[in-house]
């Protein structure tokens, strides 16, 4: 069985919440609520949602907390309600989908296919929250960055391949150790039916996450490249971008279906962008999502008065290089960042130009 300390401190809490105290069920709950919340991001493969997931579980909580005879942690017991909260939802939702899922690479010369803002997109996961959400991480440092890397946006996007129990049982076993004797118990399966499930997801997850042949990239080698990045961005540096990139790079950019294949179709594709009145004043602001460096895109605002957030998208960074920029271009994912509305004036000469276009915000 699963225990934290908060497990352990549990115990008055747990009482007075049984006897119907809402305030100490929420203090029982409540240091679960933002891994919770990562639990339930992977499973659905979105942050919205996720907290409403997260919401409809801790009410089925409050309302069956007088069965809860304290067989399992309170933990593990709100894993199971959560889990299965998710595994309902699951039923009446499309897994959530990357550009790459359902469209061949698009030529950067012809415009991008029309916004499709009706497909299930993939989100990405603000740094912030994840920076609280690790239980008891002095209790063991490595099972919390395990958990760390099984965020990252390639594998939330390999284990929406994965049917919704399978996706349960990988969760629950490989990311946050519970046994196969507990995740039976959660999924109301056997033993046998979890290492079975957990067999073939692995095989899945095999042939969908891209395979590790050289180190990461140390954090300050990402910051410095990052660094780089924005400088050549607002320089409008488009070999100095290019650069950057490493020859098989791609970028996609949710809710156009339309992505790009190469460092030679990205740099048409920037290219254009730069050259185009929708790219002359774009600026950047370095971000976290996903445990991945991130940008946060604005826009330049008609009235000449600044910037407002228009897209963020995550790089994902490998041998020193850029392998991947997944731009979401959603205005209202930049205030779940905690970003500010706004950016004031640097070195705007172009203040009439005309609000971003949606598919154009991401490169």
């Amino acid at each position: 069985m699963t225990t934290t300390s908060t497990d352990r401190a549990a115990g008055p809490a747990l009482a007075a919440a049984v006897a119907g105290d809402e305030r100490a069920f929420q203090r029982l709950t409540s240091p679960y609520r933002r891994e919770l919340l990562v639990h339930c991001y992977r499973m659905l493969g979105s942050l919205d949602d996720a907290e409403d997931a997260v919401q409809e579980a801790l009410v089925k909580a409050w309302r069956g907390l007088a069965g809860f005879a304290g067989r399992s942690t309170v933990r593990a017991w709100l894993y199971r309600i959560a889990t299965n909260t998710c595994l309902d939802a699951l039923d009446h939702r499309a897994r959530r989908i990357l550009p790459t899922a359902i469209a061949a690479p698009a030529d950067p010369r012809r415009v991008p296919e029309p916004d499709a803002p009706e497909l299930p997109w993939l989100q990405p996961y603000p740094d912030a929250l994840l920076d609280s959400a690790d239980p008891d991480p002095l209790a063991d440092p490595a099972a919390a960055l395990v958990r760390r890397e099984h965020i990252e946006l390639a594998f939330v996007a390999a284990v929406q391949y994965l049917p919704p129990r399978q996706r349960a049982v990988l969760l629950l076993r490989e990311v946050l150790g519970f046994s196969a004797a507990e995740t039976a118990g959660m999924l109301a399966v056997t033993p046998a039916s979890v290492n079975s499930a957990l067999q073939r997801a692995r095989a899945t997850l095999h042939d969908r996450l891209p395979v590790a042949d050289a180190p990461p990239t140390a954090p300050a080698d990402q910051a410095e490249l990052v660094a780089r990045y924005v400088r050549a961005w607002h320089a409008k540096d488009l070999p100095a971008l290019v650069a950057l990139l490493r020859e098989d790079a791609h970028m996609a950019m949710p809710p156009t279906p339309s992505w790009y294949q190469g460092r030679e179709a990205i740099g048409i594709y920037l290219r254009q962008l730069f050259g185009s009145p929708w790219g002359v004043d774009l600026r950047v602001v370095p971000i976290g999502a996903n445990r991945q460096p991130a940008l946060a895109v604005y826009a330049p605002v008609g009235d000449g008065r600044g910037h407002r957030p228009f897209a963020v998208k995550v790089l994902t960074i490998h041998t020193g290089l850029i392998v991947a920029i997944t731009g979401f271009v959603d205005p209202g994912l930049c205030e779940r960042f905690g970003l500010p509305p706004n950016l004031p004036v640097e070195h705007h000469d172009n203040g009439d130009v005309d609000p971003l276009p949606q598919h154009r915000a991401a490169g």
